[in-house]
């Protein structure tokens, strides 16, 4: 009897012997790949670590730090569920800002936006280290991390951009990605703690540059989110199902890991398939209109895609709380269709 693989070959013709042998040699290559990351990880020098922001995202990355042997700071702010746990784990927890910044030699901000971002660092300067780097993951306004990275650079410490790109799970599993803007001795000095958290760190240039790219990924995403929610509204009204709709595009070359994490929502309901709210996707949508606006750039889709979300936060919106795969029932109710799948 011939083995089921008989007549497996592979591009180089080969049959089932050196398949074996192929898979054998790809998972020694993995294994010293692996040995080679936590040897370098072994190598890095330790680094006093702060970190603001233990919410959704910034629970895995502050753990991740933890896991990859730097001393941690926290503080807390709403929730004490995550401090709590991070403390378990090893971390200190600060009394105030004040006492983190005299803790650390890096310290990492996850904050809603620019007006918080520049809250906390302001608050942090009289405290900070002489040399202290402080890391935004926000995404903020580059205007406003420019501002900032002049007035710390005034008293000898630096700021560095490094936005994120993934999910709360992404976090977790230390496998985020980050696009930095830092002068080139600054990323030297952080990269090592962000490889801790993320599996792709892409050095752009100067302070600024990661927020810019930033605005630019989302401009990309939350386009989609707007155009899936109208091609739905205008489907549904035509006699299209939000299923029929799902049964061409998935698959086919318009089909992308967005796409399918939008879909959560719109096709299995699932409301917490992306955890980004309607308020933070409208403020990333302002901030890349007033970049537009001081580059003296056209950008009519960019303004279209806000005046969506803007839509969706005053029909209701939760407060803008609502998630952006929520935005579909918004542009649905716009145009006289109850919310769900089907009318």
């Amino acid at each position: 009897m011939l083995c089921s693989c008989f007549r497996w070959r592979n591009r180089n013709g080969n049959g089932c012997g050196d398949f074996a042998q192929t898979i054998a040699v790809r998972r020694v290559a993995v294994q010293d790949r692996n040995q080679a990351q936590t040897n370098r990880r072994l190598e890095m020098p330790k680094q006093n670590v702060g970190f603001i922001g233990v919410g959704l995202m910034g629970h895995g990355m502050a753990k991740n730090i933890l896991a990859g042997g730097h001393a941690l700071t926290v503080v807390a702010h709403r929730s004490r569920t995550a401090v709590d746990d991070l403390v378990s784990l090893g971390a200190t927890e600060a009394s105030d800002l004040a006492s983190l910044a005299e803790a650390a030699d890096i310290i990492h901000i996850c904050a809603p936006g620019s007006p918080q971002v520049e809250a906390i660092i302001y608050e942090l300067m009289p405290a900070l280290r002489k040399g202290a780097v402080i890391v935004d993951c926000s995404t903020s306004d580059p205007t406003s991390t420019q501002k900032l990275a002049d007035a710390l650079e005034g008293q000898g410490c630096f700021l560095a951009d490094a936005p994120l790109g993934g999910t709360p799970v992404q976090a977790e599993a230390g496998e985020l990605g980050t696009m930095v803007g830092a002068p080139d001795a600054v990323f030297a000095r952080i990269k090592p703690v962000l490889a801790c958290w993320a599996a792709s760190v892409v050095h752009l240039g100067p302070t600024g540059m990661g927020h810019k790219m930033k605005l630019l990924n989302n401009f990309l995403s939350l386009g989609y989110a707007a155009l899936y929610s109208e091609a739905m509204a205008l489907g549904r009204k035509v006699g299209i199902s939000v299923d029929q709709f799902d049964s061409v595009i998935r698959g086919s070359r318009m089909d992308c890991g967005f796409y399918q994490t939008f879909m959560g929502y719109a096709l299995e309901g699932n409301k917490e398939a992306h955890k980004f709210t309607l308020s933070n996707a409208y403020k990333d949508t302002r901030y890349l209109a007033a970049m537009a606006d001081n580059a003296s750039v056209a950008n009519p889709v960019g303004t279209a895609v806000k005046n969506a979300f803007a839509t969706a936060i005053n029909m209701g919106g939760d407060g803008g709380e609502d998630y952006v795969p929520h935005l579909v029932d918004f542009i649905a109710k716009a145009n006289g269709l109850p919310p769900g799948k089907d009318s």
